[in-house]
């Protein structure tokens, strides 16, 4: 095992203290402490854009075994401000990772703490909620001044992350990373893209223009879209009303497929509601019911945000309904029609852990969304269907598939 000597410290901003010792690099960071379940893909985690600003404890003891490599990035950056682990490992013996974690993260300033009892961390922010914390590694620590600076730093209520994240310039993917035929030409929104995001909609035909997370429905609609792609991304998505506002120009124009954050901000620009997680969900096992098909899907998740859900859910869950393998007990499919501003809206998919909407559908254009990850970069692939769904949708419009000139 792995072991510093450099001390190191989670200050919670109520004042909870755990101590251990640091690795990677050294310093003080501060930001929102949340905990990730997977067993596997902390680098693809570590460099997820949704991340960002957020400081990550993994739940499994032992992080680092297999290594790190370039083919695991999901972006060109680690957005993770900082990495909480049980033990950590700094070895590079799998051959398609030559890199060891530790060196790694050493590399791109990333601040670690091992060696502390994560289990109790993780119960800590389940029963309290995900909240402000200090991460420091280094010698001539004081926990005091850390958690003075911890108590100072603002929530990521109302914070607009994704114009930190996005692109600045477009670019573009091509079908010819994944070697096959291109059919469609493909908008996506940059709000946090993660590049699996990208190898799939190649996957499936899709050469993909990737916009910056401002541009406007004009500026879409003249390149001339088969349809319109809206990515994952970090913060509030009631701070990104500039994309709530482009979104409602696009609906009803093109089709409209939306993931996570985009998730969030095509409800919103419907006329729904969004709200703040207690301890959001983040991991590569969450269990979600399509009430459409009746199937249940293993999904990755990270976001601390959702869409309120229709009344006769929250009812239901007021009343004690159970949550389990068939979903909401007693609701149905017909049970969770919205009305919206752009006509009827189908809630097609629930949580089954807590109950919260993971699914819309508009029913009278073409449009629809998922809150969690069909991409899994980490996780299962029991959502990836929703990539050849978006390419029959676009079908089914009747436009002529471009490729990008």
């Amino acid at each position: 095992m792995y072991r510093g000597d450099i001390p190191g410290y989670v200050v919670l901003k109520d004042g909870t203290v755990f101590s251990g010792f640091g690795f990677g690099a050294q310093g003080k960071v501060l930001g929102e402490v949340v905990f990730n379940t997977g067993m596997t893909g902390y680098q693809e985690i570590t460099t997820d854009p949704s991340y960002h600003g957020q400081m990550v404890t993994f739940t499994y003891p032992m992080i680092g075994n297999y290594g790190a490599a370039d083919h695991l990035l999901e972006s060109g950056e680690a957005h993770s401000k900082a990495i909480i682990v049980r033990e950590i490992k700094n070895t590079a013996w799998n051959l398609t990772c030559p890199e060891a974690w530790v060196d790694w993260l050493d590399a791109r300033g990333i601040v670690g703490v091992a060696g502390i009892d994560t289990r109790a961390l993780t119960r800590r922010i389940r029963e309290h909620g995900a909240m402000t914390a200090c991460v420091a590694a280094g010698p001539d620590l004081h926990v005091n001044e850390l958690l003075a600076s911890t108590q100072l730093f603002p929530s990521m209520d109302g914070l607009d992350l994704a114009s930190a994240v996005t692109c600045r310039q477009p670019y573009e993917w091509s079908t010819e990373e994944a070697g096959v035929e291109s059919r469609f030409r493909v908008v996506a929104f940059d709000y946090g893209m993660k590049r699996s995001i990208l190898r799939n909609l190649a996957a499936v035909g899709c050469d993909t223009i990737v916009v910056p997370a401002h541009w406007t429905p004009e500026q879409v609609l003249a390149l001339k879209p088969d349809g319109v792609f809206l990515s994952n991304g970090p913060g509030d998505p009631a701070a990104v009303g500039y994309a709530v506002d482009t979104i409602r120009g696009l609906l009803g124009k093109v089709p409209v497929f939306g993931i996570c954050l985009g998730h969030q901000l095509l409800a919103l620009a419907v006329g729904f509601a969004t709200y703040k997680l207690k301890f959001g969900h983040r991991g590569i096992n969450h269990p979600v019911r399509n009430y459409v098909t009746g199937r249940i899907e293993i999904t990755s998740q990270n976001h601390g945000f959702a869409v309120e859900p229709p009344a006769t859910v929250k009812d239901a869950l007021a009343r004690g309904a159970v949550v389990g393998e068939g979903g909401v007990a007693g609701l149905r499919a017909e049970d969770m029609m919205l009305q919206s501003d752009f006509g009827p809206v189908q809630v097609t998919h629930l949580n089954l852990n807590d109950g919260t909407v993971e699914g819309l559908q508009l029913t009278e254009i073409p449009a629809y969304t998922v809150q969690y990850h069909p991409e899994a970069g980490p996780g299962p692939h029991d959502s990836h269907y929703l990539f050849r769904q978006f390419v029959d949708v676009m079908q089914e419009t009747g436009r002529p598939a471009r490729a990008i000139s």
